[in-house]
C-alpha cells in the first residue's frame, strides 16, 4: 500500500492564494494525500473559500474561534494526521507542492525520518529576487547558524516551511508555541530525540508585507529566544 501524505495548511487571510495552493496540491495525482487547512480565524473571506473547494482527497477543516498564530494551527491539526508522512504547507504561494516528491522520496527511501526543504541548498548563494531583502536573508542565516550550533544539525534553511517528518514521530512532539516559534521548537525538540534533519533543494519566491508577508523581525528575535529556551530546559 502506497503511503499516504498529511499536508497541514494554516490560514490567516489568505483570500488571494488559498484556492490556487489548494489546486496545486490537489493537482499532485499520484500521491496519496490528507488536507488538513486550519483557518486561524480569517477576517477576510478565506475560510468561506475554503468551504467551498471541491476537494479530491481526504480532507479535514478546523477553524479557529480566535486568531492565535501559526503553531497554534499546527497544534489544532496534530491529532487528526492520519498519513504516513506529514508536511507544513504555507498557504500563500511561495513554496512549491511539486517539491513534495524530492522530499517523502527522501523518507521513503532513506533511513531519513526527518526532512526539510531546504531555499539555499546547492545554490552558490541566496538569491535576492526570491528572498526579498538582504536583512531576511541576515536573519535566516543567523538563525541556521545558530540552530546548527545549540542542536548539533548541519542544516542550511532552518527556517523553511517545508517541514516533513514521519507521523509517528511528529505526533509525539508536545508543541506549546502558538506562533512563528513553532518553527525554532519543532527543530529544537526533533533534535533533542536525536534525529538528524536531512535537507533536499526546494523552490521558492518569497513575498513582501505589501503582498501579506506576515512574519517580522520580532519573530525573529523571538527564534532566538525559543533556540536558546529548549537548549537550556526540557520543555
Amino acid at each position: 500500500q502506497f503511503m499516504k501524505l498529511s499536508i497541514i495548511i494554516p490560514v490567516y487571510n489568505e483570500e488571494k492564494t488559498i484556492i490556487e495552493i489548494l489546486k496545486k496540491i490537489e493537482n499532485i495525482r499520484h500521491i496519496r494525500k490528507q488536507i488538513i487547512v486550519i483557518d486561524d480565524k480569517s477576517d477576510d473571506g478565506s475560510f468561506e473559500l475554503i468551504k467551498s473547494f471541491n476537494f479530491d482527497s481526504e480532507y479535514k477543516i478546523i477553524k479557529h474561534n480566535k486568531n492565535s498564530g501559526k503553531g497554534s494551527c499546527i497544534k489544532s491539526a496534530q491529532n487528526h494526521i492520519s498519513g504516513d508522512i506529514v508536511i507544513i504547507q504555507d498557504a500563500d504561494l511561495e513554496y512549491y507542492p511539486s517539491d513534495y516528491d524530492n522530499i517523502i522520496n527522501e523518507i521513503y527511501k532513506t533511513k531519513y525520518k526527518v526532512v526539510y526543504g531546504s531555499r539555499v541548498l546547492n545554490k552558490k548563494r541566496y538569491n535576492q529576487k526570491n528572498f526579498i531583502s538582504n536583512f531576511r536573508i541576515f536573519g535566516n542565516h543567523i538563525l541556521t547558524l545558530m540552530t546548527n550550533f545549540l542542536y548539533f544539525q548541519k542544516l542550511t534553511d532552518a527556517h523553511t516551511c517545508y517541514k516533513a517528518f514521519k507521523s509517528e514521530i511528529f505526533k509525539e512532539i508536545d508543541l506549546k508555541e502558538d506562533d512563528f516559534a513553532f518553527c525554532p521548537e519543532v527543530t529544537a525538540k526533533i533534535s533533542k530525540l536525536g534525529y538528524k534533519i536531512h535537507e533536499v533543494p526546494i523552490s521558492y519566491k518569497g513575498r513582501d508585507y505589501t503582498q501579506g508577508k506576515k512574519i517580522s523581525f520580532f519573530d525573529g528575535i523571538r527564534a532566538i529566544l525559543v533556540l536558546i529556551k529548549y537548549r537550556i530546559f526540557k520543555h
